[in-house]
């Protein structure tokens, strides 16, 4: 099962990029951040005449996250349990049932968190957008325990709007006081790590070099001044059947980009 995440900026503009990535790529699922638009202003009918299972949780202008699937899809939930007035749409998931196993997909856009605030010894707020941050990988962390509970093949994938570490950065100093690489957002993701959860790229690619998301600004992909940020955590179970894992780094150069590229793994299931 060939299971990818995208962020893909706004289904309206990658409405001929993301068939094309689909068509060359065939991933068996994804999961697609900031689509950026309502569920029903989703052009659905053309993904399922590609042959698409299609289930989206919008919002209108911001955030919203889909899954897109050519498997069975069953247990469809949206919203990230911990707080029923998060009106932001940023937690889909839904059981894949795949050939010789079912996987638990979370598909998730984590908040960014900026701007952040600093008191007079420096130290950050967890107060506006940031704090907002903080609690709702609180949160995570809480639904994130709940799944590990029934021990089955979990995978949790998405823009984490985290940096796990300098060398996911080419240039971490400039990340030093923003919210994708401050201490504290840092430790959240690795609380929930700890909880039993595997980081897929890192079982399988080391050191520096390797971004999944490149700012449109000041020449960053052609100076290749990237960051890393786009995770799948997998399950112990999950992570026992991990056969593969890629950054689709070349999509960033094509037409029409996503500031984003996909990143996929492939699990025995």
């Amino acid at each position: 099962m060939k299971i990818a995440t995208f962020n893909i900026n706004g289904i309206k503009a990658r409405i001929e990029a993301l068939p094309h990535w689909l068509e060359a790529a065939r991933p068996d699922v994804v999961a697609l951040q900031e689509i950026k638009s309502v569920d029903e202003g989703f052009p659905r009918e053309m993904f399922e005449d590609l042959g698409w299972r299609v289930e989206t949780h919008g919002q209108k202008g911001f955030n919203g996250v889909a899954i897109l699937s050519r498997l069975p899809l069953e247990d469809v939930t949206r919203g990230l349990p911990g707080d029923e007035s998060d009106e932001q749409a940023r937690w889909i998931e839904a059981t894949v049932i795949g050939e010789k196993r079912a996987v638990r997909l979370c598909g998730l856009y984590l908040p960014n968190g900026n701007p952040v605030s600093f008191d007079a010894d420096g130290q950050p707020e967890a107060v506006g957008k940031y704090g907002y941050k903080l609690s709702w990988m609180a949160r995570m962390h809480a639904r994130a325990a709940d799944l590990l509970q029934g021990e089955e093949l979990v995978v949790m994938a998405g823009d984490y709007n985290i940096i796990p570490q300098a060398e996911d950065a080419a240039k971490p100093e400039a990340w030093r006081q923003d919210a994708l690489f401050l201490p504290e957002s840092r430790a959240a993701f690795r609380r929930i790590l700890n909880l039993g959860f595997s980081e897929a790229f890192r079982l399988r690619e080391t050191g520096p070099g390797h971004y999944s998301f490149w700012d449109y600004q000041a020449g960053a992909w052609e100076r290749n001044n990237g960051i890393r940020i786009d995770h799948l955590l997998l399950s112990p179970q999950a992570a026992d059947l991990l056969q593969d894992v890629r950054i689709d780094r070349e999509v960033r150069g094509q037409e029409k980009p996503s500031d984003h590229v996909p990143v996929w793994i492939e699990l025995d299931a």
